[in-house]
């Protein structure tokens, strides 16, 4: 049995990176299937709302929804250092991404009249957020629809590269609802770093007591 075991884990090994073996995990750590697959790509997870649904679903998180909806329409630096601040939750990550973006936002309008600095410096959270919920890129979506680019991915570094690139061109052409996509996926499974504070246990002393004479 464990000749069998140690068989199986060589041939893992030996396999090509988009033919791995799925073993419990995948990126961060995150469960993908139950089983080993030998032979199939890594599957990846869809994203809770498309690019264009405005407001997401009809669900427990409609409120956000609208919420970033607003957001990305009247103030989109605030809503970008929101997604950022949710992602990497250090101390000034909101506000550092934020008067970044509104630098670039400004400067852009005023050059050219339109906001074409901001999404060369904000479509980098959308491929952190892609890699770190093991999201299905906009690439891939188009290999799965049509088959037509499948042929020229040799690797998983390729695969990567042109996702990579796919998101740098979806900042570009769909900006405001590239954000959008993005804080709706990421409230969805991310909560607010306030929230992740430890509970404090406040104890009120009793009032002072006198004892009545008789």
């Amino acid at each position: 049995m464990a000749g069998e075991d140690k068989h199986k884990a060589q041939r893992c090994e030996e396999s090509s990176p988009l033919l791995q073996v799925i073993c419990s995990k995948a990126a961060d750590g995150l469960p993908v299937s139950h089983g080993c697959v030998i032979g199939e790509p890594i599957g990846r997870n869809q994203w809770s709302s498309g690019l264009f649904s405005c407001l997401g679903r009809n669900d427990d998180f409609c409120s956000s929804d609208l919420e970033v909806c607003l957001l990305g329409s009247v103030a989109p630096c605030v809503l970008y250092g929101s997604n950022a601040e949710r992602l990497g939750s250090a101390p000034g990550t909101f506000s550092n991404h934020c008067l970044t973006y509104l630098g670039l936002y400004f400067v852009g309008n005023s050059l050219f009249g339109w906001n074409c600095l901001a999404p060369w410096f904000s479509y980098s959270s959308r491929s952190a957020i892609r890699r770190r919920f093991n999201l299905e890129g906009s690439f891939e979506a188009m290999n799965r629809s049509c088959g037509c680019c499948g042929s020229c991915i040799e690797d998983e570094m390729q695969r990567e590269h042109m996702e990579t690139t796919c998101d740098f061109v979806t900042h570009v052409l769909c900006h405001t609802c590239a954000l959008c996509q993005e804080g709706r996926e990421i409230r969805r499974k991310v909560l607010h770093p306030g929230f992740n504070a430890q509970s404090t246990v406040v104890v009120i002393p009793p009032s002072e007591q006198t004892m009545g004479r008789k």
